[in-house]
């Protein structure tokens, strides 16, 4: 990470963006980071979040200006100059309420500080910002010319267009539009209560009360959304009585529907919010087997287990992939969320829709075996669910169909849940656009014999 401390919320969206270049960070770990470092009012703290994501969100259409209205190539800037660039272009085109003085101003101070620039770069970079400012000022901004729907999609919310071919091919044009589009705003702070420490109403109103704007989730019993806030440093969390996890994770859960006195695996647990609430559900009575394959991620789900006062996760070292001869058809319940592409978490991560195609191309392959393996540890009558955090449909239905082909021992049961109706395939994928929580699927499956 950067060693000097921001004093700006432009500094700090530059040092974000420079440590995800440089270092390989995820958006969300240096944004607290050089957040936590820099001594900002509520309201620059929000500038800042709000430059950093919205340079990630929009990088493709702000390079797309940046070729307009620059005679030097992308590939020709360094990277630091490239990164400032995008982030005085994303406040002149793309925001309505950020003075163009300020945005051309204060990018140029940030190329002259922290980009070793020459004074010739630092003027390249003045005009082409003025450049920019004056057209969107005169309403001139180039328009976008795409020779069809998918490339224009892939221009206007910045995914790439080997996603949005892929997802238009999925679901559709208009309703991939939506997905984009949901995948470039906000997302709230999705709260769970611990039920057995406290109730629903009692945590909304602690909440209210200490300034944060809450309110129930319309359909999800157990959790609250909040608009903003640092609910991790509240004494509500600290003390265990909530804990910050997707309604579409706890959904997930609830499907499983694991019961008290019962043996439960978590195969792929970390960070452990799943595992989490597995335990609250069964009223911590039985035991959760919490599985990971590094020994600092199991370490940190210990500690979250102690936090909500969960004594029978037992996290363990073990590949998912990897066979366990004890566990053979001990499980009442076997809980599979396998590495996946992670495109339903875009709204979250938004660099994550950046990936390669080829970078996830064998993820079915590694899911598969996962699935194969996890599955021997169901006993008769059991539960299965195979769940992951994208829409794509290969990493999700044709896992599960081609699974349920080779194995006639176990078959889909048709679920339901307020957020999502019913699904009498026994497969549900949740969408930003539709329910307002992460992409993901989940399918449950029962063992017969």
């Amino acid at each position: 990470m950067i060693k000097k401390r921001p004093h700006t919320a432009r500094e700090v969206a530059a040092f974000t963006l420079f440590s995800m270049e440089e270092e390989g960070a995820w958006s969300d770990g240096a944004l607290h980071h050089y957040l936590d470092r820099a001594d900002l009012a509520p309201r620059d703290r929000a500038l800042a979040t709000r430059l950093a994501y919205g340079v990630i969100q929009n990088r493709l259409l702000c390079d797309w200006y940046l070729r307009q209205f620059s005679k030097v190539r992308l590939s020709k800037i360094a990277p630091r100059v490239h990164i400032c660039l995008q982030l005085g272009i994303y406040q002149l085109a793309l925001t309505d309420r950020i003075p163009a003085h300020a945005a051309v101003a204060e990018t140029v101070t940030l190329i002259r500080n922290y980009a070793h620039a020459n004074e010739r770069t630092v003027g390249f970079a003045n005009g082409v910002l003025r450049a920019v400012a004056q057209a969107a000022a005169n309403n001139q901004l180039p328009r976008l010319n795409c020779p069809d729907k998918e490339s224009f999609y892939s221009l206007h919310y910045s995914h790439p267009e080997w996603l949005v071919r892929l997802l238009t091919a999925q679901y559709g044009q208009k309703p991939t539009a939506a997905i984009l589009a949901a995948n470039n705003a906000a997302a709230p702070v999705s709260i769970r209560v611990n039920l057995l420490r406290s109730d629903r109403d009692t945590v909304l109103n602690r909440l209210t009360e200490d300034g944060f704007t809450v309110h129930p989730h319309p359909k999800a019993a157990s959790m609250i959304l909040a608009e903003s806030g640092d609910i991790a440093s509240h004494p509500l969390f600290t003390e265990g009585v909530v804990t910050i996890q997707d309604t579409a994770s706890a959904v997930c859960v609830e499907l499983l529907d694991p019961q008290p006195d019962t043996l439960v695996l978590d195969c792929c647990a970390a960070p452990g919010g799943k595992t989490f609430y597995i335990a609250e559900r069964m009223h911590n009575q039985g035991t959760v087997i919490s599985c990971d394959i590094y020994e600092h991620k199991l370490e940190k789900i210990q500690a979250g287990a102690q936090r909500l006062g969960l004594s029978i996760v037992q996290p363990t070292l073990q590949d998912a992939a990897q066979p366990r001869a004890e566990w053979v058809e001990k499980a009442d319940s076997v809980l599979c969320d396998v590495p996946c592409s992670g495109m339903g978490i875009i709204r979250k991560k938004p660099e994550i829709r950046y990936k390669d195609a080829d970078e996830i191309q064998n993820l079915p392959e590694i899911q598969k075996k996962i699935l194969e393996n996890c599955a021997n540890y169901v006993k008769p009558g059991g539960t299965l669910v195979y769940s992951t955090c994208t829409i794509l449909e290969r990493e999700n239905q044709a896992v599960v169909q081609e699974f349920l082909q080779q194995h006639p021992e176990f078959k889909a049961v048709p679920i339901e849940h307020p957020v999502f109706g019913t699904s009498e395939s026994g497969m549900i994928t949740l969408l930003p656009s539709i329910h307002d929580t992460d992409g993901f699927f989940i399918a449950k499956l029962r063992r017969l014999t």
